[in-house]
């Protein structure tokens, strides 16, 4: 097992304080990584608390990432506490549910900001400094909507596609640099960002009929996968959509 040790790496989560990127935090230091969290505010440090309980070194920055110039504070300041970056989860993101022709500009650009221009911005910043080491793995979060339409999200399924293919350009170029960059889709999880749908028994039915897995997703099912993702046993994976869905793309 030891292809997945962790021991020694340095993993930078974006949106790692709470829902997925918790689970994918505490799972990559369960593993042996450090941590560092990026949360858009510092209210929760109950995964703080829970890595340093696990013996890891843990930093927890506040950032809006939305704004170019924390992006680039973040990375800074990572890599002065750590020395290194060795594993990119870009997941933070937000969601903005109303149709299409109500859905304003405000909204869309507050979440391609997000979701696909700080993802691209922050993979670049890391990605030049796995370029000088020679190695690094970036894992970035897709979306069922990296494939399918969705209903009343218009800029959120734009940019999970806009991560799906960001990812596959960026392992194009950077695979035979010794950097493996891939994506996790997770399918419909119990979060935050899902408890609209989970309050309304209608839709929440029609979801759990057509998951063969017949439960919504919980932030530990990501644990496994992006630890593979971040280690060695990953090393020849390169530019692949992992989808974490309890077999919804299969239905």
């Amino acid at each position: 097992m030891s292809q997945f040790d962790l021991t020694g790496k340095t993993a930078l989560v974006t949106g790692g304080a709470s829902g997925l990127g918790r689970g994918m935090a505490l799972g990559l230091a369960k593993a042996g990584a450090d941590i560092a969290l990026v949360a858009f505010n510092n209210k929760n440090m109950e995964t703080k608390e829970e890595i340093e309980a696990l013996g890891r070194k843990v930093l927890q920055i506040q950032a809006d990432l939305s704004e170019e110039n924390s992006c680039e504070e973040v990375v800074k300041q990572v890599s002065e506490a750590f020395g290194k970056i060795d594993i990119l989860v870009n997941n933070a993101g937000i969601i903005r549910r109303t149709p299409a022709a109500e859905h304003s500009r405000e909204d869309w650009n507050a979440v391609i900001n997000l979701n696909l221009n700080s993802v691209y911005l922050l993979s670049q910043l890391v990605g030049r400094e796995m370029i000088k080491q020679g190695s690094g793995k970036i894992i970035n979060i897709a979306s069922m909507l990296s494939y399918q339409g969705g209903i009343n999200v218009p800029g959120y399924t734009a940019s999970k596609h806009g991560i799906a293919g960001l990812t596959k350009a960026l392992a194009n170029e950077w695979a035979e640099k010794g950097i493996q960059v891939n994506a996790i889709a997770p399918g419909y999880m119990a979060t935050a960002n899902t408890k609209q749908l989970r309050e309304d028994s209608k839709r929440s039915e029609q979801i759990l009929e057509r998951i063969p897995a017949g439960r919504w997703g919980a932030p530990e099912d990501l644990a496994g996968p992006v630890v593979f993702l971040a280690s060695r046993a990953g090393d020849y994976v390169n530019g692949h959509i992992l989808n974490v869905d309890g077999g919804w793309m299969s239905r």
